[in-house]
């Protein structure tokens, strides 16, 4: 992934995103800043048997999926490792 690229949140994301705390608020946006920088960086996985993929922040998971056409990441969850996949 090169710059250029953006972030969107659905409201699931966006809701998931405000219950936290605002320090793993604050660890779970810098994450996605560095997955969409120059270079890339992040630790961040293909979901088996998902078009899905994940960043791992801490003990923090984000779901997501890449919109090559609109160079978007559309986070679609954010949530703690044990209730991460149940879904």
């Amino acid at each position: 992934m090169t710059a250029g690229w953006g972030v969107e949140f659905t409201s699931r994301a966006r809701r998931d995103l405000r219950q936290t705390d605002p320090p793993v608020r604050q660890r779970v946006l810098d994450a996605l800043d560095r997955l969409v920088g120059d270079p890339p960086a992040g630790d961040v996985v293909k979901l088996t048997g998902r078009e899905e993929w994940r960043l791992r922040v801490g003990d923090w998971r984000v779901r997501m999926r890449f919109d090559d056409a609109h160079r978007t990441v559309v986070v679609l969850r954010v949530l703690p490792r044990g209730r991460a996949y149940r879904d």
